[in-house]
């Protein structure tokens, strides 16, 4: 039964190895499938107008935003060729070793066709069996030759079983040689998307550099409008720090009462029940009292930190609809135009009109408020504070428990500007800011 199992095993191995290999590469298609995919749907995204620069520098952040979603789909399809051409060197390499088994095992059988032909008639066996000097070594030469038939039989289903092998890995191979032929076609034809839009980018920053002043002009009034956003957030914060600390320290206080009444009635009860006066009245040994530990946070506010924290990388991305991050978070310049250096306190996310701001985990609504006729949304989820701006309306309100994924409000769209679609996002650790794009799942 054992036997049996081991040769099961050894014609299933190939096929396993084979299901293996088709799988990986079906996971890669897909994973590639979908960064094709959401490359595509921003593609409308890219409208650039030139009826002023405000417009013109948005379309040049949109296009800078595509072409960084396509170097990261090249360098991922570079990824893949890589791992491919492992796996080309792996089969190569298990293909040469089936091939040397099998050479073996031909080898070993013809040696036995050309012992089995030099002794073929049955005559020849008998008189091998029966020159037997004792019934014991008679015994064991009729079990000989027959033993050594059988080993015939299954010499010859080995070598087919190593040929059907040979012949599944070859057909691997042939699969993987194919998919590396598909990626180098598709990253070529990537490549040459790229250099469009790259020039295309270059064309409208060179439109940009020659209306200076405007261009000057419409950075600053960017600059002023998130300060002034930046403001109201930081003092919202500040003001949801200093009301977490209190709820702290109320449900530290309560718990020290508790924790009194309970030493007291403990001490009622040990009293009560002593046989002993003397013992009852003699004083109590002074406990030093210990010093009251200080927490910023409830216990609640602690448990969802620590489960945010255990989300970095996996948070959902805050919008609803296909997207491009047009503006990325910290302080840089803008490729090609002097002078021209943005701020971002959190990344900018470009998406198509109808977008909805949605929750990236479990929290409440810290608050909500209005700047420039638009909303902002605050969620608290423990220390961590996430923050979505730039919303024509909002669905939920101060003090509301949200879920994550929950919907919060629709992105404006800016009919004045191809009704450009923009969630600026925002996320904090108390007052220190955070890296967005670091915690979300792209």
């Amino acid at each position: 039964m054992k036997r049996f199992c081991s040769i099961l095993l050894l014609l299933c191995l190939p096929l396993l190895m084979l299901a293996q290999t088709n799988k990986r590469i079906k996971e890669l298609e897909l994973k590639r499938t979908n960064l094709q995919k959401q490359i595509a749907d921003t593609e409308e995204l890219l409208k650039i107008t030139n009826k002023n620069v405000g417009s013109q520098l948005n379309g040049l952040n949109a296009l800078t935003g595509q072409i960084e979603e396509r170097r990261r789909y090249i360098d991922n399809i570079t990824s893949d060729l890589q791992e491919v051409d492992s796996q080309l060197v792996l089969i190569d390499r298990q293909l040469d070793t089936l091939n040397i088994s099998l050479e073996e095992k031909k080898h070993r059988y013809e040696a036995s066709l050309r012992y089995l032909f030099k002794n073929h008639s049955i005559q020849e066996k008998l008189m091998f069996i029966f020159s037997a000097e004792s019934l014991s070594q008679t015994y064991n030469r009729l079990r000989y030759v027959r033993e050594y038939a059988t080993y015939q039989r299954l010499q010859g289903n080995e070598i087919i079983r190593k040929q059907e092998e040979v012949s599944l890995k070859q057909e691997e191979l042939q699969g993987v040689k194919e998919e590396k032929i598909r990626l180098l076609a598709a990253r070529e034809e990537e490549k040459k998307v790229l250099e469009i839009q790259e020039q295309k980018a270059q064309q409208v920053i060179k439109d940009l550099r020659s209306k200076q002043k405007g261009l000057q002009d419409e950075i600053t009034k960017k600059r002023r409008e998130a300060t002034q956003l930046n403001n109201q957030i930081d003092k919202l914060i500040a003001i949801e720090i200093e009301n977490a600390r209190k709820r702290a320290e109320e449900e530290a206080r309560k718990e020290a009462e508790a924790k009194k009444k309970a030493e007291a009635a403990n001490r009622k009860t040990t009293a009560s029940t002593t046989s002993k006066p003397a013992t009852a009245n003699k004083p109590a040994s002074a406990t030093p009292a210990s010093k009251p530990e200080v927490y910023s946070m409830s216990k609640a506010d602690r448990e969802l930190s620590t489960d945010f924290a255990a989300n970095r990388g996996k948070l959902p991305m805050p919008i609803t609809t296909s997207y491009i991050i047009v503006s990325r978070y910290g302080q840089y310049n803008v490729a090609g135009l002097r002078n021209v250096t943005l701020d971002n306190k959190g990344i900018d996310i470009q998406g198509k009109p109808g977008a909805q701001a949605c929750a990236i985990f479990n929290g409440k609504v810290a608050a909500v408020f209005q700047l420039n006729g638009l909303f902002n949304v605050l969620v608290r989820h423990g220390s961590y504070i996430s923050v979505y701006c730039n919303l024509a309306k909002t669905d939920v309100k101060q003090g509301d428990d949200v879920k994550t994924k929950q919907v919060l409000g629709t992105v404006f769209s800016d009919a004045s500007d191809n009704n450009r679609t923009v969630l600026h996002f925002q996320l904090r650790k108390e007052k220190d800011k955070l890296n967005p794009e670091l915690w979300l799942n792209k």
